[in-house]
């Protein structure tokens, strides 16, 4: 073969492979530019994050969303810094606008309070804060027992349902878990309740005793408990129910009209000589 001929031809492959090459690679770019999901940078939380962390530059970072970034996501660190966390955020999780205090309420159990809203706290034990198992979050009835005023004593101690599906806002001096994540024995419980059932709450807690009742959160209809008695508790039920007293209408007497009294009539009888004469005369007093 001529060797003139045999250089052309290796030099057209060579061409024409490289062409190949660069055509391969730019439809594999646009190929993979088109079939990767668009992303979005937003910020997430750099680890777990109580409610009340008062949140700083080290606790967040930046992280990709696909698509469009979620309503309300955080897309710059400086919206968050300096901002309490009103719900608990975990590492990774994008952090939301309204799950932090607003700007300039600072950190603590004063950051998680709604507009409107106030904290007010319960002295439980033991019994009274269901053996340690009401936490942040979860929802309680708020029972009272004493003796009302003014009741007969025969009736003994009563017992009423005073508040119904308050919120749970922090339990004991710490308002997190402790490390194992289990419930914590704790001597103060604070209740988000509004003005009005703060003053209901405040008086009881002093003048009664407080027995917390925890309840399903999804459960959000409210009871109407007739209240019991200490009486109540002691009587048979198989005792026979006092019939009704029977109620007898009286018939009222017409009123009695007096009859006019018949007018006193005098008699004067009036002699001149042998002549005799006779005269009737009224009653003064009738003649009135």
């Amino acid at each position: 073969m001529n060797r003139r001929l045999l250089v052309i031809l290796m030099c057209a492959f060579v061409l024409a492979a490289g062409a190949s090459f660069i055509v391969y690679r730019v439809m594999g770019t646009q190929l993979n530019a088109k079939a990767r999901p668009q992303t979005t940078k937003v910020v997430v939380a750099a680890r777990d994050l109580e409610i009340g962390t008062l949140i700083r530059d080290t606790d967040l970072k930046m992280g990709e969303v696909v698509g469009v970034p979620p309503k309300g996501a955080l897309t710059k660190v400086e919206s968050a810094v300096n901002r309490g966390v009103t719900s608990t955020l975990y590492a990774g999780e994008p952090v939301f606008d309204a799950r932090l205090a607003p700007v300039g309420s600072g950190g603590g159990l004063a950051a998680t309070i709604p507009e409107g809203m106030r904290a007010c706290a319960v002295k439980v034990n033991d019994v009274v804060g269901v053996a340690g198992f009401v936490l942040p979050g979860m929802r309680v009835d708020v029972l009272i027992s004493g003796n009302p005023p003014g009741a007969a004593s025969a009736e003994g101690p009563k017992v009423r349902t005073l508040l119904q599906n308050i919120a749970v806002l922090s339990a004991g001096a710490n308002i997190q878990k402790d490390n194992e994540g289990k419930p914590v024995q704790v001597q103060v419980v604070n209740l988000l309740v509004t003005p009005k059932q703060a003053e209901l709450l405040s008086l009881a807690s002093n003048e009664t005793r407080i027995q917390l009742v925890l309840r399903n959160p999804l459960d959000t209809e409210f009871a109407t408990p007739p209240g019991s008695a200490m009486a109540n508790l002691f009587a048979d039920p198989n005792a026979p129910k006092p019939a009704p007293q029977r109620v007898v209408a009286r018939r009222t007497p017409p009123p009695v009209v007096a009859k006019p009294a018949e007018p006193r009539i005098y008699l004067i009888e009036v002699m001149n000589g042998a002549t005799r004469k006779q005269e009737k005369f009224d009653s003064p007093e009738d003649n009135k």
